[in-house]
């Protein structure tokens, strides 16, 4: 197993690895760039975002070898009673219609009840092809038919919302791919322990191999970015192999241990759609973008980019190993290790902080005016030692009469 587990991992690394710099290439040519045309963006100059292809070109060529080599040595049955074939054709051709839809949003911009729908295509692809949470049983479902129903509808809603969340967290240079990274991992330690499917186990170290091929070139300060086509297949590709690798689980553990392992971005995923629909008052509302997600909270308390994905990077990986310990050693070992990290967090972030609010400036991007902490803004009643985030929502800059949102971090 771990040599397949090497395998997998290693090939997807290196096709990743080198491809990336040719879809950078490609994406300048094709007009897959992201210009910072509005204030939501964390960047200041067009960037390639056609990082996607190369993710997905390592994963699939890993994942292929592997299949004709692992069935050739008769290691993995795909035609046998588990009808592991016809899962990953499923797979294979929901990928091919998310990336499809996401390759032109990347290029032309699409509406997102658009990308919407081609995400909800794919989801219902792979559920048609046998990928489906099982085993759900509840009182009110008391016949097959309800229960074949329930098994649907949850699973299409658990592709869509998985592949929604790794999409909208993808904000900051790095965030996006290494929190699947960080996903990936813990989804391999958890799927080797739990005794998965074996088909499972390399799917998600070709996974993780190819992110980390990637990101490279997308850590700060990035080359490329993955794009749309990138984020909505980790997304997608998270939130199937979660399945499959659970599916000889009891029953709590098909939903549970995956969801802490990708709590982070759920959260922020359902926190914006509560605070929209608060916000908008209208379900369209949902699909306006913002500046509320987590990462743009962090920056604008000050933390730089680099800082805030490191932030996000540690609660993805304090998730991560929270799950692992559950399902090794029992829910009191993952409660006292998780209360270790928050006393931890307590104890060290208001030094921290103090060090931040003295030094990080604010700059209005219209008139480059500076907001400093340390000497506030007395003429409009802000005293000495005030921190940006705890400015007034109506305070305005001094010099052009913007608002907060129009300042940026001082470098």
């Amino acid at each position: 197993m771990w040599g397949n587990i090497a395998i997998a991992f290693l090939l997807a690394f290196i096709v990743a690895f080198m491809a990336t710099p040719y879809t950078i290439r490609i994406a300048e040519k094709v007009g897959a760039v992201d210009v910072p045309k509005d204030k939501r963006r964390m960047h200041k100059k067009a960037m390639p975002k056609f990082g996607g292809p190369a993710v997905i070109l390592g994963f699939l060529v890993s994942v292929i070898y592997l299949l004709i080599v692992m069935s050739m040595e008769h290691t993995i049955n795909l035609f046998g009673t588990e009808q592991y074939g016809k899962q990953l054709l499923g797979m294979l051709l929901g990928i091919i219609v998310i990336s499809i839809t996401c390759i032109i949003d990347d290029i032309r911009t699409i509406r997102p009840l658009a990308k919407l729908a081609g995400q909800l295509l794919a989801a219902i692809i792979v559920t048609l092809f046998g990928v489906r949470i099982n085993e759900i049983t509840l009182p009110f479902l008391d016949t097959p038919q309800l229960q074949e129903t329930f098994s649907i509808i949850v699973t299409i809603v658990w592709i869509v919302g998985v592949t929604n969340a790794i999409n909208l967290i993808d904000g900051l240079d790095g965030l996006s791919s290494g929190i699947s990274v960080i996903s990936a991992v813990s989804l391999l330690i958890i799927f080797v322990l739990n005794g998965s499917p074996l088909i499972a186990i390399i799917l998600v170290a070709a996974l993780a191999g190819a992110l980390v091929g990637f990101l490279p070139f997308n850590f700060a300060p990035a080359k490329t970015f993955i794009g749309d086509t990138g984020s909505n297949f980790l997304g997608f590709s998270l939130s199937i192999i979660s399945i499959l690798g659970m599916a000889k689980t009891y029953t709590a553990a098909v939903i549970v241990l995956p969801l802490i392992v990708l709590g982070l971005p759920l959260f922020d995923t359902m926190w914006a759609i509560i605070r929209r629909l608060v916000k908008g008052k209208s379900i369209k509302a949902i699909f306006k973008a913002d500046k509320g997600h987590l990462h743009h909270r962090l920056v604008a308390r000050g933390f730089s980019p680099k800082q805030a994905v490191l932030i996000l990077y540690g609660i993805s990986a304090t998730f991560g190993i929270f799950a692992v310990i559950l399902l090794d050693s029992g829910i009191w070992k993952a409660l006292s290790f998780l209360l270790m990290v928050i006393v931890a967090l307590a104890i060290g972030y208001k030094n921290f902080k103090m060090e931040k609010v003295e030094s990080q400036r604010y700059e209005c991007i219209e008139c480059k005016y500076i907001y400093n902490p340390k000497f506030g803004n007395e003429k409009a009643g802000i005293k000495p030692g005030t921190s940006f985030e705890d400015l007034p929502d109506d305070w305005v800059c001094p010099v052009c009469g913007e608002g907060k949102e129009m300042f940026e971090i001082h470098e």
